[in-house]
């Protein structure tokens, strides 16, 4: 497969749960069987997919995949049922329940899609680190600035606005009493 179809297959991944997975209707299409055949070989194997291989969306997942337009809307000849989503490893199961040459072959490059995701992620977490060293840094000297931008202006409302002179004070009168 081309580096483009790596790329293609990278972008139908979406992280859901805190897990990146791929909808059911994407991976049928990837392996070259219809949605529907995919989600009978689940269904017959179930044993085959705890919940970290594959799980059903809830409802509000649901619409925020249909708001993304990824799945179409109801009554529009789309989904009647939500999707099953696959993890990496649920990918590669269905694959191996699907028993034909053309998954195995699309399940292999689908693990590699997953992991050169992860790799990306993984590079990017040092750079994560060192931004947010970089903003705290920032933070740090905006405090500093921001205590001198508070006195200067303080400064300047005096002097603008001095407060009011205290009254004067007696003096003792000269002289002998």
């Amino acid at each position: 497969m081309s580096k483009d179809a790596v790329l293609n297959v990278e972008s139908l991944i979406k992280k859901i749960r805190g897990k990146r997975v791929i909808v059911d209707a994407d991976l049928a299409r990837i392996y070259g069987v219809t949605t529907a055949a995919l989600n009978q070989a689940v269904k017959r194997n179930i044993e085959k997919f705890p919940e970290d291989f594959m799980f059903r969306l809830t409802h509000e997942e649901f619409s925020l995949l249909m708001s993304q337009s990824v799945i179409s809307k109801k009554g529009r000849g789309g989904r009647q049922k939500h999707p099953n989503v696959f993890s990496e490893h649920g990918a590669i199961m269905a694959a191996n329940v699907l028993r034909s040459a053309e998954a195995v072959r699309m399940g292999i490059f689908v693990v590699r899609a997953f992991v050169r995701m992860r790799e990306f992620l993984s590079g990017n977490k040092e750079l994560a680190e060192q931004l947010i060293a970089l903003e705290k840094k920032i933070t740090d000297r905006l405090d500093v600035h921001e205590v001198a931008i508070v006195d200067i202006l303080q400064r300047i409302m005096t002097i603008i606005d001095p407060p009011p002179a205290s009254p004067p004070t007696p003096k003792d009168p000269i002289g002998f009493h």
